[in-house]
């Protein structure tokens, strides 16, 4: 036996281990990184709440309170009570999201995993959707200012151009980390916070009425009030004010639980001053024919001096950039559960920062980069893009309020409790998302088509994998040490190297897939002096760095099982010529012979070639047709995610890529009849 790892290699380490614990630094990166999308709600919340209503001209006591009291209350209800306070908790070894919500609750139920899908389908989705607005929306802010409009004028091509830069820009940046991003934009959102804050305190001093707008009762009679001309539909705009909920609750895993509950007091009743300073100003400049006269109004930057106005717009558009943060950071959580719980292919994970919650995901950050661009240039307007908003993300909140239910109600065993949760919940969120189902035909289709195709992967990749754990059989290595040591011995096949290396995702260290042991034996037997299986395990520690080594009693056969901290460098190729060395001089591995060699006395230790083994469908299987189309497009999609070869250094190593039959129950065909030509 060789060496063996001291720490980190049990994944089931303890609760305590993954929590990040409550700091001052901690709590800025809080600031930084998740509150972005919720931060930068009051640019555009109550503009859409006046533009439904009739614009500044229709401004009515009752409109303003009972329109502020429905967004006050959709943020208490849906971000504090439900997200902060109830889904804060369903952590899975403190990450947080849809997924790993799934991942606690999945054995109460089979079809939990319909829910789960389609959640984290459309909250992915409305990730590519919200740097693109967000941004866009920034940018065509700055017009507001004399100086920078004589610049831009108004070309829309200018704006597109200058937002594609930035959402470059912004991608670029991820593999810094979210530690690093969140020490930078930390400082910036807590300056946007206090501005929210004291700018829109100043009015509400001028206008204290607007307190009364913490009534629920005002909310609920101007829903229903003939005054409230947008109908229920008025719930699609105060929706806007919680769109991030989701997201905080995604990026709990990169900042910690206990700094978001120590932030969000902070952040809550800045954004509510806010709300009320608006409509305190709004208020004390209700028919006001010279306002009216501007387009497309915004209270949020008309409320401010023209002094500050200024200042007001570059940080406002600051923290528009970083609002994007706080979807793409939940991308890379979600993405990785997903993984995880086999619903996506295995992709390449790099840890920037001390913490395994904060990731990077290559391939993630590419395809949400090329999306947004996409939708930049084929939206162009945040007028446009805004009418796709929000749709998508009512859909992972039902979806959340289901898993939360069986959370509560089978994890937790909580009686009573649930069901008011879950009525209550589910009622208020459908009627957010039939009033944005408005959004549908002005833009909503594509955030709902993108959840689609990415639903459609999920669901194709986990049907793929159903299929495959059916034929997947693992055989006891012992059972075949006699036929590795004849073959490495039987001359009359060509030696194809010195050591035969396999991955293997298998942890078991006596059993071995039965496609590696096909490969070998039945793929033309492949002669090698030695054999050697691998088997990469990441620990909950950023710096372990051990293996260990199970020989059966032979001098032939190898299991090495690596144990490498999250924080480190995946070379296998590098670490197994270490332990190969090792091995070699402890006299566990024969001395393996070569004659040539650049150097004047050959090393120890021979050729190694790696064999990546990849299942095929045979077209004789007999599978039925739903299912060959799920492992076709499993296959596909594999092809697509990246490749081990590179995620574990061997791009300059010798490797073979041999494809294997996916062992299913072939079809019975008829026997052939041997016709004999006539002699005659």
């Amino acid at each position: 036996m060789g060496s063996t790892p001291q720490c980190g290699a049990d994944a089931s380490s303890s609760h305590a281990s993954h929590e990040i614990p409550i700091g001052i630094g901690a709590m800025l990166v809080t600031l930084g990184v998740v509150y972005g999308d919720i931060g930068t709600s009051p640019m555009y919340v109550t503009k859409a709440l006046l533009a439904g209503n009739g614009g500044i001209m229709s401004v009515t006591e009752e409109f303003i309170l009972g329109a502020l009291s429905l967004v006050i209350w959709t943020v208490t209800l849906l971000t504090t009570v439900k997200y902060v306070l109830v889904s804060l908790r369903a952590d899975n070894h403190g990450e947080g999201g849809i997924f790993a919500l799934y991942s606690i609750v999945r054995r109460g139920a089979k079809w939990l995993i319909i829910p789960a899908m389609l959640g984290g389908s459309a909250l992915l989705a409305d990730g590519v959707l919200t740097p693109a607005v967000t941004i866009t929306t920034a940018i065509e802010g700055l017009r507001t200012i004399p100086e920078v409009h004589a610049v831009m004028g108004d070309n829309q091509t200018n704006v597109v151009i200058i937002t594609l830069i930035i959402v470059c820009i912004l991608f670029l940046v991820q593999r810094a980390g979210t530690s690093k991003i969140g020490r930078a934009f930390g400082p910036v959102m807590t300056f946007w916070f206090l501005f929210l804050g004291v700018s829109g305190l100043m009015h509400v001093l001028g206008n204290p009425i607007v307190l009364m707008a913490f009534n629920p009762l005002r909310g609920i009679m101007f829903l229903f009030s003939p005054n409230n001309h947008a109908g229920i539909m008025i719930l699609g705009s105060c929706f806007l004010a919680t769109t991030g909920a989701e997201a905080l609750y995604s990026d709990m895993g990169h900042v910690g639980r206990g700094n978001i509950y120590a932030t969000w007091p902070f952040v809550k009743i800045c954004l509510v001053l806010s709300y009320l300073g608006q409509g305190a100003w709004l208020l004390a400049n209700a028919g006001n024919a010279d306002l009216a006269s501007i387009s497309d109004l915004n209270p949020f930057f008309q409320m401010l001096p023209d002094v500050i106005r200024p200042f007001g717009v570059v940080l406002s558009t600051c923290a528009a950039i970083i609002a994007s943060q706080a979807l793409i950071t939940g991308a890379f959580s979600l993405v990785s559960e997903a993984s995880g719980l086999d619903l996506m292919p295995h992709m390449q994970v790099f840890y920037p920062a001390e913490t395994k919650g904060q990731l990077y995901i290559p391939m993630v950050n590419n395809v949400m980069w090329v999306g947004c661009i996409i939708v930049v240039l084929l939206f162009q307007s945040s007028a446009h893009m805004e009418a796709a908003y929000g749709l998508a993300i009512t859909i992972t909140m039902l979806c959340t309020t289901l898993l939360l239910f069986f959370y509560l109600h089978k994890i937790r065993h909580v009686k009573v409790f649930p069901f008011i949760f879950v009525a209550f919940f589910v009622a208020l969120e459908g009627f957010f998302f039939i009033s944005s189902l408005t959004k549908f035909f002005h833009g909503g289709y594509f955030t709902i088509m993108l959840a689609a195709l990415i639903m459609a992967i999920m669901v194709s990749w986990y049907n793929g994998s159903r299929v495959e754990r059916r034929q997947a059989n693992l055989l006891p290595i012992h059972d075949y040490l006699d036929q590795l040591d004849r073959l490495r011995h039987d001359e009359t096949y060509d030696k194809l190297c010195d050591n035969l290396v396999y991955l293997t995702n298998n942890p078991r260290p006596d059993y071995l897939d039965r496609d590696i042991l096909y490969s070998i034996f039945d793929k033309h037997p492949k002669r090698a002096q030695a054999y050697w299986f691998l088997n990469v395990q990441v620990t909950d520690e950023p710096h372990t760095f051990a293996y260990s080594v199970e020989n059966f009693g032979t001098d032939y056969v190898f299991r090495v099982t690596f144990y490498l901290g999250y924080k480190v460098n995946q070379r296998v190729n590098a670490y197994l010529r270490q332990v190969v060395g090792e091995l070699s001089a402890s006299g566990e591995l024969p001395p393996q012979r070569s004659d040539y060699s650049v150097y004047k006395t050959p090393g120890p230790i021979g050729s190694f070639r790696f064999c990546m083994v990849y299942k095929t469908l045979a077209p004789e299987s007999d599978v039925e047709a739903s299912e060959r189309t799920a492992i076709a497009l499993k296959y596909a999609i594999r092809r697509h995610a990246g490749s081990p070869v590179q995620w574990y250094g061997l791009e300059n190593s010798s490797v073979i890529y041999e494809y294997v039959p996916l062992f299913t129950k072939f079809k019975a065909v008829e026997r052939l009849e041997r016709i004999y030509p006539d002699k005659n």
